[in-house]
């Protein structure tokens, strides 16, 4: 008889354990979830400014076709920023791809900024509609990045304070839970004011040269 509840205390043991675990394993699972949901919205906005720059580019060629070297720069910069999001491949975990890409991001956001200051120099370009309709949707689309950035960074904070906490911090690595890394978009080695660009007349310009088209 003994034996028999020693046994069944075992059991009720065991049952507690098992039960306590996956408590933390639903908790854990829930937090990723939120991270990787959250990515998914930058993901999305990174998207959206990727695809607006090759209009961006191409308009601004057609009135500043000697500036090669600025226009070169954001295509550079977004053809490394584009292969950075693919090796993230959706995957805040991937913390060195992460990293890439973040350096690769605000690489962009340099060459965005240099180009939209110089194109302060041609008024025919800023009286374009095209422009003036790229411009503001590339500034709806940088501010929708620095909110999702901000929820992004928020659910990262509530995951890994949650999985380094004890005893989460006992099974997490044991269980498969990797680390998620915090985004910055602004590297220091590319940091710039948003882009916001004034299109009215009273703008002080930079002096106009004189050049070529682009290649």
């Amino acid at each position: 008889m003994a034996a028999l509840i020693v046994l069944l205390v075992l059991i009720g043991i065991v049952v507690l354990i098992g039960i306590f675990i996956a408590g933390i394993y639903n908790k854990l699972v829930k937090f990723r979830e939120s991270v990787s949901n959250a990515f998914a919205q930058i993901d999305v906005q990174l998207e959206r400014r990727h695809d607006l720059i090759p209009n961006l580019v191409e308009t601004a060629k057609g009135y500043m076709g000697h500036e090669k070297e600025t226009l070169e720069g954001v295509v550079n910069a977004r053809a490394a920023a584009t292969q950075a999001r693919i090796e993230v491949s959706g995957d805040p975990g991937n913390v060195e791809a992460m990293q890439k890409m973040a350096s690769s991001e605000g690489a962009l956001g340099g060459a965005l900024g240099r180009l939209l200051a110089v194109a302060e120099a041609y008024p025919d370009l800023k009286a374009n509609e095209n422009m003036m309709q790229l411009t503001e949707e590339l500034t709806t689309t940088e501010n929708k990045i620095a909110f999702a950035r901000q929820n992004y960074n928020d659910q990262v904070n509530n995951y890994q304070t949650y999985k380094m906490s004890v005893p989460p911090v006992l099974i997490a690595n044991a269980l498969g839970f990797k680390d998620s890394a915090y985004l910055d978009l602004d590297d220091e080695k590319h940091k710039r004011e948003n882009v916001q660009v004034s299109f009215d007349d009273d703008a002080r310009p930079f002096p106009p040269q004189q050049g070529g088209p682009v290649d």
